[in-house]
């Protein structure tokens, strides 16, 4: 299990950049146009720039919904190897069955 404050403060990254997504993007898209003037590319700078780096969605990390855990994360199901090893052993997993041979 992951500590609890690792695990918040993703949480909170997760909040914060969902919150400021549509005021990043549209900066960022004055800034990669080149049709707009130098100053006004320049000013979407200065403005992104005084954003909270944590507004960022490359600061999320994935993690496990059941244990936290930062590595080895499969996507579909949202959980890390280990737990979904666990859950699919005892069949709480719909669909997925452990191989053996």
């Amino acid at each position: 299990m992951a500590k609890r404050s690792a695990i918040e403060n993703n949480n909170k990254k997760r909040r914060l950049a969902a919150g400021k997504s549509l005021l990043r993007t549209s900066l960022k898209k004055v800034i990669s146009d080149k049709a707009t003037e130098f100053e006004d590319r320049i000013q979407a700078v200065h403005k992104l720039a005084q954003l909270p780096r944590n507004t960022a969605l490359v600061r999320v990390r994935n993690r496990c919904e059941v244990t936290g855990r930062p590595r080895s994360f499969y996507r579909k199901f949202k959980m890390s190897r280990i737990a979904l090893r666990e859950l699919g052993s005892q069949g709480l997993i719909p669909g997925l069955v452990k191989s053996s041979w």
